[in-house]
């Protein structure tokens, strides 16, 4: 027994990089933060997000919300603007189901919003159907899909809140009348923009931001590195913190094998103090988490560090399209690597 477990860890340590390729970029000159992102009838869909068209916030620019809906039908192809969001909406959570994409929740300029729909396609144009709304109004969420039922953990009730939510939630896509049930949050601080992914019959919590005032009134963030594992009918349990803060990493955390879980780039926090114009930029460093082992496994370097995006699986790739590279900077660069 202690020579299997020995050779496990060996096994599960010396995991190789991945290997990131540049796909055709998002049609856009800034990109996009926090857009919706998916898979429906074999196109990748990149959905709303936001970003700094002019000056940037440091100079007292304009944030700007879109509707724009792309499909890129091939990864070597071109993108397609397809149709457009019931609203221009970022900040929410998109998981890819069989049916099309759950768009949930998110922001615009004025509020955070409820509302959950179904994105998915009419012939060559997208098309948005009503799902159940969410018990309270969520922006910087963190969701994840384990089976048929989405989970959704985490973020902020109003725009300008001191305090993040402690709330945990679902949906059973198979009864969707029921609507979304509230289940016990996790054993620990409440946070928005954690990493959550779903692997072997257990949902993964992961790192994030609290929210605290500062001298000020307004909302400072607490980046946290704890952790943890919910499983249906057992309940939450502490797992190993993450290897360092990572707030607004690629989610949901895509799964490698059947027992990993991949943790890439995020902020880390590190440059926290730095002049927006001397910020050199998000973390690139890849993650597996091992569900057998409980640990962390180091997997190289994304080639750009991104923030407040998506990860999507699509052809057997992990798609990680768009997204912050510093605060208040966007990249239309989409990357892809295989999933081994």
């Amino acid at each position: 027994m202690k020579l299997a477990i020995l050779i496990l860890s060996f096994v599960t340590r010396t995991l190789i990089a991945l290997d990131w390729e540049a796909l055709t970029p998002i049609p856009d000159q800034e990109g996009f933060a926090t857009p919706f992102a998916g898979v429906v009838h074999d196109r990748l869909i990149v959905a709303g997000g936001a970003n700094f068209p002019g000056l940037k916030p440091w100079v007292a620019g304009s944030k700007v919300w879109y509707d724009k809906v792309f499909a890129l039908d091939d990864p070597r192809g071109a993108w397609r603007e397809i149709g457009r969001l019931p609203r221009a909406l970022a900040y929410g959570a998109s998981i890819t189901v069989d049916e099309g994409i759950v768009c949930i929740g998110g922001s615009d300029r004025d509020r955070h919003y409820r509302e959950v729909f179904l994105l998915t396609l009419d012939g060559d144009r997208c098309i948005a159907k009503p799902l159940p709304a969410l018990p309270a109004p969520c922006a910087n969420i963190s969701a994840a899909l384990l089976g048929r039922t989405i989970y959704v953990a985490g973020g902020i009730e109003i725009p300008d809140a001191i305090k993040a939510m402690h709330n945990f939630w679902s949906l059973d896509l198979d009864r969707p009348d029921a609507g979304w049930q509230t289940l016990p949050p996790w054993p620990g601080r409440e946070r928005m923009l954690a990493a959550i992914g779903a692997q072997d019959g257990a949902i993964i919590l992961v790192s994030g931001t609290a929210l605290k005032a500062d001298a000020d009134g307004k909302p400072e963030r607490e980046g946290l590195r704890d952790a943890f594992r919910f499983q249906p009918g057992k309940g939450w349990s502490r797992i190993a913190d993450a290897p360092n803060v990572s707030v607004g990493a690629p989610v949901p955390m895509p799964a490698m094998g059947g027992t990993r879980l991949l943790l890439i780039g995020g902020n880390d926090g590190a440059q926290i103090k730095a002049k927006p114009e001397a910020h050199t930029g998000f973390s690139k460093r890849v993650f597996a988490y091992d569900l057998r082992d409980d640990a962390w496994v180091p997997l190289g370097e994304i080639p750009l560090g991104l923030s407040t995006t998506n990860a999507v699986r699509w052809r057997d790739q992990v798609i990680v399209p768009g997204g912050e590279t510093k605060p208040g900077i966007r990249s239309t660069q989409v990357w892809s690597a295989p999933l081994k």
